[in-house]
């Protein structure tokens, strides 16, 4: 090999060697989506948790498993109905497995102590349940959507339904968590009459289950009417200490999240007569006339037996909502513009049908009066009796500085 030879080689290949050091680092094509769920699957609480993880996973048999080309990789946790577990869960799905979404999250508590885990670390955060305040006004954040509601707006909806009816006085019966305080400020804060008494009882591993003073207490008001919200296991025993007092005669019950598909087939099996006839408010029902419900409630009834829960709507929400993300970019999880621009667009058939997202991300949409029924095979379930906001939006959203 001449000299001149060599001196070309060796620039040649220092030249390359250049180039490879320079150049800004490629990342290699996504194979899989990643989606992290955190959820309650032990505790009594569970069984909301259950609700939830059938849901999820009818969605994505739904789509196949696939998401924009890619396979869907699902990671459940079990939250254990405790904030710092549910954080430690979190930040395991964040930097061990490394999740492109986090999703899921019954309890406001839970999220409140998690969110911070998931946005910080650049991953989009979904709730398919907990709607705290916070999270609504000052803490949104553009990585942080919702599939179901602030918290207030349920109990909102129900505020305005009694004033509606003309009901002067009301009696309130809530858990001392963050959520509770939301829906007893939800029903204040549409209510025209008098609150003349309120209990905020104990909540968490250890909530109170014995309600047997405040019901009497409530009885003794001359209260026109109670609300109670108590979700999970604290809303069965709530509603059968409320029969044994014989108080469905003498005090009306309206509630948000303490009746539902969950807690309806424990009632009838346990002939908890007191239950029928009474109202709840909710964004959705089994018999709403959406296609995509449609589909979701017969096969959720084929494959359980039972009628899902507003709890596993917005989950199934969730994953479609996703869905339509990885889709709008082909499934390009480094695009994080076009997925939050996705997000944002809500552009998938949701079975609460067509809804926007507000300023904050958190949804506007419908919120109906729901009556318990039995249906034509003998089941107790709810249907829908009246609209009473169109297009609500949480009042929160002004705080939000998005």
């Amino acid at each position: 090999m001449s000299i001149l030879q060599s001196i070309l080689q060796y620039l040649s290949r220092a030249t390359l060697l250049v180039i490879f050091f320079t150049l800004p680092s490629l990342s290699v094509a996504a194979d899989t989506v990643r989606i992290g769920f955190v959820t309650t699957l032990t505790t009594p609480a569970g069984v909301i948790g259950t609700d939830m993880k059938n849901s999820v996973e009818l969605a994505l048999e739904h789509i196949g498993n696939r998401m924009g080309g890619l396979d869907v990789e699902l990671i459940i946790e079990d939250d254990g109905f405790k904030p710092d577990i549910g954080k430690q869960k979190t930040d395991k799905l964040v930097k061990q497995d490394d999740v492109d979404f986090v999703t899921g999250f019954i309890w406001s508590h839970v999220l409140l102590a998690s969110r911070q885990s998931a946005l910080d670390a650049g991953k989009f955060l979904i709730s398919a349940n907990a709607g705290p305040s916070k999270m609504a006004g000052v803490l949104c954040h553009e990585n942080f959507f919702s599939t179901s509601w602030q918290n207030d707006q349920t109990p909102m909806a129900m505020g305005q339904y009694l004033t509606q009816q003309g009901i002067k006085s009301l009696y309130i019966m809530a858990p001392n968590y963050a959520a509770g305080k939301d829906m007893v400020a939800g029903t204040e804060s549409t209510f025209d009459g008098e609150v003349i008494g309120k209990d905020l009882t104990k909540w968490g591993a250890d909530a109170q289950l014995d309600f047997s003073a405040e019901l009497a207490k409530a009885k003794a008001s001359g209260a026109e009417a109670l609300f109670a919200f108590y979700p999970g296991k604290a809303g069965g025993a709530f509603i059968r200490q409320y029969q044994q007092a014989g108080l469905e005669s003498e005090i009306p019950l309206y509630s948000v999240f303490t009746v539902d598909s969950i807690s309806l087939p424990r009632f009838q099996e346990a002939g908890m007569s007191a239950v029928l006839g009474s109202k709840m408010t909710m964004f959705w029902s089994p018999d709403l006339d959406a296609p995509a419900n449609r589909k979701f409630v017969s096969a959720y009834l084929e494959k359980h037996g039972k009628y899902p829960s507003f709890y596993g709507a917005q989950s199934y929400d969730a994953i479609m909502l996703i869905h339509s993300a990885v889709e709008a970019v082909g499934g390009n999880l480094d695009d994080k513009d076009g997925i939050r621009a996705a997000l944002k667009a809500a552009n998938f058939k949701s079975v609460r049908g067509p809804y926007t997202y507000g300023n904050n991300h958190m949804p506007i949409q419908n919120f109906y009066l729901r009556e318990v029924v039995e249906d034509e095979a003998g089941r107790w379930t709810t249907r829908i009796v009246d609209t009473v906001f169109e297009n609500h939006q949480d009042p929160y959203a002004a705080e939000c500085k998005m």
